[in-house]
């Protein structure tokens, strides 16, 4: 989120802010592991933001992305970003991004970002159902004890 952040305010190109970031501010004990995952997802939302500003466009009615904070729209286009590029279980990557929308935005966004979030998903499933992805059950809650 830090560098899409960095990047959208300050207007610098990829490269600039995955190193930038890394240099200055990333953590030094952080595994190679989450250190690549978290350099892909910021370089390859930031490589197709036009087409992750059109899938949100498409259903953030009367809001343009400009107008959005950029907290919010940056939120929005990291899970679009996992939606379309990743296999993190969409479910999984809405739940993620209403944890960054709660600890860095407000209450309101919140709502917000799940309502574009859940419409985008819902539209993806019809048009390309993940794969290799568990199916939620109304009994995925169920315990041992009741097998």
């Amino acid at each position: 989120m830090q560098m899409l952040f960095a990047a959208d305010v300050a207007e610098m190109p990829a490269t600039d802010v995955v190193r930038g970031y890394w240099a200055e501010l990333g953590e030094a004990d952080l595994d190679e592991t989450a250190r690549e995952f978290a350099t892909r997802l910021a370089a390859g939302t930031l490589s197709n933001l036009e087409l992750l500003d059109d899938r949100i466009r498409s259903r953030a009615e009367h809001w343009r992305i400009s107008r959005m904070a950029v907290v919010d729209r940056n939120i929005l286009r990291l899970a679009v970003y996992e939606f379309l590029y990743e296999p993190t279980p969409r479910t999984v990557a809405i739940n993620e991004a209403l944890e960054i929308a709660r600890r860095f935005s407000t209450y309101e966004a919140t709502q917000f970002i799940n309502g574009i979030l859940d419409a985008i998903k819902r539209d993806l499933d019809e048009q390309q159902p993940q794969r290799n992805v568990q199916p939620e059950t109304e009994d995925s809650d169920t315990d041992a004890r009741d097998e």
